[in-house]
């Protein structure tokens, strides 16, 4: 297709229709015929690893050769075990429970009817994503189970994966004798197609963006289609005095280090004041030897020799890089205060054999996720059992948290009578 403004527009207002059309044939699909594309679309996936390792080998050399950063080619690079996690995704999402259809709250009121809620799908979701192309198959599959028809607009740094895997979701929906137009990965790379999506709610119910901060405000001040998202993925990590010290070093490396370009990494490391002396130091020759550069408040730099002085701008960094923020509080109640106030509420653990203070965290701290005794690297939705996840939201409204199947739903109050009318 050319791209000019006017063939882009017609392009994407097709696009659209035929979303629309297959959004209600998947709304009254069945459960046995939705979990049969999703299994055929695994096995073509793992029948094509050659093809779509080479998809993704393009990506990759264009990337550098674009000068991409290494957070970015890290995200774009489709490894052989990324593979398998979208294979096992897919399949695990075949596993859980359709939520379409499902009827709850049933009560009888006094004048005889009885009311209740049952799952709908959201009907078209719009999917606006940067690098990782393992989120085409993690999206398909999610609104696919649901019920709902998906728009996927990708990253140019990704196209040609894009494409590779769209290729097995169509004919793994077609074996399964549902429309192919029921996931579509938009083919143009011109911005001017995401401008489209995002404007029109005649043919879109929802937009999820997933990508840079950029993105997501863009897409939130653009949109005229309800959005859901998260900004930033602030993350912080509180050793309170009552830890354990072992817990406390494996969780704190872990989080910081397990991947780097992710949203549920650490960023920045609370430390009580009491157990600083003796934690400090160990975690910094575990975080030097991993090339991690540290930056913190003074008295972290007094008991880290490498660490440079932190600035305020710190605290309020998403880095997806190899570089820690330390800051040494008071007590609970400066961590909970320094978190609620820098934190992006995505995800907050608390290192402590303190149940009590661990019940105040859990209660205090407002994010989406907050953990005891946990690394952040589990805010995801397959870790948390979803099979996978469509994204995190901070928002608080529709969904909060990792966007899995029940994410994608809504509800409409059904009423059952006998004849009943209202005097």
């Amino acid at each position: 297709m050319s791209d000019t403004i006017e063939d882009i527009a017609r392009y994407m207002i097709e696009v659209g229709g035929r979303a629309r059309a297959a959004s209600r044939i998947l709304a009254r699909a069945s459960s046995a015929d939705k979990n049969a594309a999703l299994a055929a679309i695994a096995d073509d996936l793992d029948r094509n690893r050659i093809a779509l390792t080479s998809a993704n080998r393009k990506d990759l050399e264009a990337g550098a050769a674009k000068g991409l950063e290494p957070a970015l080619l890290d995200r774009l690079e489709l490894t052989p075990a990324r593979i398998d996690g979208m294979i096992d995704g897919l399949r695990q999402i075949v596993a859980l429970s359709d939520p379409i259809g499902s009827i709850f709250d049933m009560k009888y009121l006094p004048s005889g009817i009885q009311v209740g809620r049952m799952r709908v799908p959201l009907g078209v979701v719009g999917i606006i994503y940067e690098s990782r192309p393992n989120v085409t198959a993690d999206a398909a599959a999610l609104c696919l189970k649901s019920g709902n028809a998906t728009l996927l607009r990708g990253g140019s740094e990704a196209f040609h994966s894009n494409q590779a895997i769209a290729a097995s979701i169509r004919k793994g929906l077609e074996l399964a004798g549902l429309p192919g137009d029921a996931v579509q990965v938009i083919a143009t790379t011109d911005r001017a197609a995401v401008g489209r999506m995002i404007a029109m709610p005649e043919f879109v119910d929802v937009i999820i963006p997933r990508g840079g901060k950029g993105l997501i405000e863009r897409i939130s001040a653009e949109a005229r289609v309800p959005v859901i998202k998260h900004l930033d993925g602030i993350c912080h990590v509180y050793i309170d005095d009552q830890a354990d010290p072992k817990k406390a070093f494996d969780i704190a490396l872990n989080a910081k280090t397990q991947r780097y370009g992710t949203c549920n990494t650490m960023e920045t490391l609370l430390v009580a004041e009491g157990i600083a002396k003796e934690t400090l130091p160990q975690l910094a020759r575990a975080y030097r030897d991993k090339g991690v550069e540290l930056r913190g408040c003074e008295r972290s730099c007094a008991l880290i020799t490498e660490c440079i002085p932190a600035v305020d701008a710190d605290w309020e960094s998403e880095y997806l890089a190899p570089i820690l923020s330390i800051r040494i509080v008071a007590n609970l109640d400066a961590a909970i205060d320094h978190i609620n106030r820098y934190s992006s509420q995505h995800t907050d653990s608390i290192v402590t054999e303190n149940y009590t203070r661990a019940r105040r965290f859990l209660t205090e701290v407002d994010s989406s996720s907050v953990m005891v005794n946990a690394s952040t690297r589990f805010a995801d939705g397959f870790e948390y059992g979803l099979g996978a996840e469509i994204g995190i939201s901070t928002d608080k409204f529709h969904a909060r948290g990792p966007v899995g199947l029940e994410g994608l739903t809504s509800v409409k109050y059904i009423v059952l009578g006998d004849g009943h009318i209202r005097q």
